[in-house]
Parts: C-alpha cells; structure tokens; sequence
C-alpha cells in the first residue's frame, strides 16, 4: 500500500469515526433533553426535549450530527404508530375532510404570498431565495429545488429550519396549557408493555412488514416523505381492515422521537449565532407570522366546517408532517386527517412550486 493510500485509509477511517461520535453524542444529549423534558411533565417530551437540548449545544459549538439512514429507520416506526390511527369507524368522519382540504387549499397561498412579501421586502431576499423560502413545504425537497433555480440554500435551510423548530415547539406547548386533552404520549404503566413484550408475535410481525415493505414501495411510487407515508398508509391499510389494532412499543417509539428531535437540533450544528443572527431573526418572525395566519383561519372557520379548532389548527400549521401529527397524535385529535392534510400539503407544494415558480414569477434576464 503507498503512503497515499495509507494516509487516505486513515483519513476515511477518521472521517467515520468522528460521524460516529457526533451521532452518539447528539443521541446521548438528546435523550438527557427528552428525559428532563419527561420528568417536568412537559408535552411531547422526548421529541422536544431532545429538539432543545441539541439545538443549545449546536450553538454552543457542539458538533453533533444524525445521519440520514438511521434516522430513515426510525422514521418508518413512526410512520407505523401514526398509521395505527386509522381506525375501522374511519368512514363516518370522511365527509369532514372535503372542508379541511377546502381550507388548506386556500392557506397555502396566503400563507405562501404573505411571507414572499415579507421576504423580498422586509428580508430582502432575491426572489428566488424569498419563494422557496415562503413555500410550507418539506425541508429537504425545499432546499433541493430552491437551490437547483438558483436560490441562496443557506438562507433556505435555515428558514426551514427554524420554520420546523418555532412551530413544533409552540404548537405543543399551547395544546398542553389550554387543552385539557392533551395526553403528551404518556408510557404505558406495565414494563413488559413499554418493552412490546406482551404484543403477539403476529401483530409484531404485520407491523415490522409495514415499516420493512411501506418505504421502498412508496420509494417506488415517488411519494413524498416515502420514510414515513409508506409505513403509513400500509400500516392504515392493516388496521382499517381490523387485522390487528396493535401499535409499536413505546420505547421504540420514544427512541425514535429522541432521534427525530436531534435531528431537527443537528441541523444547526457548526453555526455560530453571531454570523446567522440576521437570518434567524427573519427566520424566527416567518414563523410566528405563518402561526398567525393558521388562527386567523382557526378563528374565521370557526361554526362554519364540521371540524374542531384543534384539529383545524393542527392541520395548517406548517411544521413538519412527523412532528405535526406525533402533536395531533398526544392530543387525540383526529391524527388520521392531521396526517392526510400535510401529505396533501407536502405534495402539493413539492408538485406545484417549482412549476408556479418557473413559469409565472420566474423572469428570465
């Protein structure tokens, strides 16, 4: 072997090393975050309390990191406990539906058109950057195209970033101080429940089919999200067909939660606040202004549509789908139409932004 070789080997071998490390570090903070968030009782505290704590030792120079694959892994389970929200009297509340989708045909403009102009006038992004900044869509697929057209991925990201990180973390907390509903997917009180002992083998066995098979077919189908709405929709397929009304154990599930919100944390690894201030700040007041706009559209749809003010509220917000229906799931209010609204809302913005984009507001020099 030359010395280059050698010298590459030993690199390469750093290099993983040290994405090791950070991918256990970040677990490591994250669970002490989940776990002082349990101890106080707080909402979603496995997901939130390990969404802070990383998101306070990214900016405190702690390098720490998620690495797509496994956190793809845990995804699918939560695909399946989501899934298992479909239940068989599904049927009598589809009706309900056509309003929501109703309502979120007409946020998503809005929405979208006020935090344009709130990006190009008061930001002063260029108009590639301040678009796909302002599209409620998913973090990944709105950095890709954003970027791809020409538009600041940096600035992007982050306004992503902190879109995900403000709305998660204040949706929860408002349902847990003024709904008394709020469960806040409390473990269950039996060790061998927690631990998915007591599962049959064969409701076991129809679950981990949902995860292992519902990814690389959605993956086939080029679904959005395909991590967690294969699992999903297979897992809504099995239970609304009643062959099992089982759910992953929460454990698996708290672990995945931890992974999640250290992955929403993680994303700020390496930033100094200091070189970012500006844009977090811009990134921080979109957020509360897209908050804004969802009461608004709580409050005027209020009598008008046969749906709550919670699960109206819960299906605008623009948070992320995992985190949004995971709040819709501890608050008990209808995760299934949670979850169908921001499919459909990813989709749509993931279909038709690029296309609105290059064929309406796009200008070519």
């Amino acid at each position: 072997m030359t010395e280059v070789a050698a010298e590459t080997e030993k690199s390469g071998k750093g290099d993983r090393a040290d994405r090791i490390r950070r991918f256990l570090l970040a677990l490591a903070i994250g669970g002490v975050g989940g776990a002082i968030f349990a101890w106080a009782n707080l909402p979603l505290p496995w997901m939130l309390g390990a969404m802070v704590a990383t998101t306070i030792a990214a900016f405190s120079g702690v390098r720490t990191a998620i690495p797509m694959v496994p956190r793809q892994i845990f995804i699918t389970v939560l695909g399946v406990m989501l899934g298992s929200a479909f239940t068989p009297d599904l049927g009598q509340r589809l009706f309900t539906w056509i309003e929501g989708l109703g309502l979120l045909l007409l946020y998503m403009p809005v929405t979208t058109l006020i935090c344009y102009v709130y990006f190009r006038k008061l930001a002063r992004f260029d108009g590639t950057t301040a678009y796909f900044s302002a599209a409620p869509g998913g973090f990944n697929e709105m950095v890709l195209v954003g970027e791809a057209m020409g538009g600041n991925m940096r600035a992007i990201a982050l306004v992503h970033s902190v879109r995900i990180l403000i709305v998660v973390f204040t949706i929860p907390f408002y349902f847990r101080f003024f709904s008394p509903g709020f469960a806040a997917l409390s473990p269950p009180t039996a060790a061998g429940a927690a631990l998915g002992l007591d599962m049959e083998m064969l409701d076991a066995a129809i679950l981990f089919a949902c995860a292992a098979l519902g990814w690389p077919l959605a993956r086939m189908f080029r679904m959005p999200a395909a991590q967690l709405l294969g699992p999903m929709l297979l897992s809504a397929a099995v239970h609304l067909a009643g062959l099992t009304s089982s759910k992953p154990p929460f454990l698996l599930v708290a672990f995945a939660q931890v992974m999640m919100g250290a992955g929403v944390g993680s994303r700020f690894s390496g930033l100094a606040f200091r070189d970012v201030a500006r844009v977090l700040m811009l990134a921080v007041g979109s957020a509360l202004l897209m908050l804004a706009v969802t009461a608004f559209f709580t409050w005027a749809s209020f009598g008008l549509t046969g749906l709550s003010a919670d699960a109206v509220t819960l299906s605008l917000s623009p948070g992320g789908l995992t985190e949004m229906a995971l709040v819709a799931l501890a608050l008990g209010v209808e995760t299934a139409f949670v979850s169908a609204m921001h499919v459909i809302r990813i989709g749509l913005v993931v279909l038709f932004a690029p296309l609105f984009f290059r064929f309406v507001l796009h200008r070519p020099p």
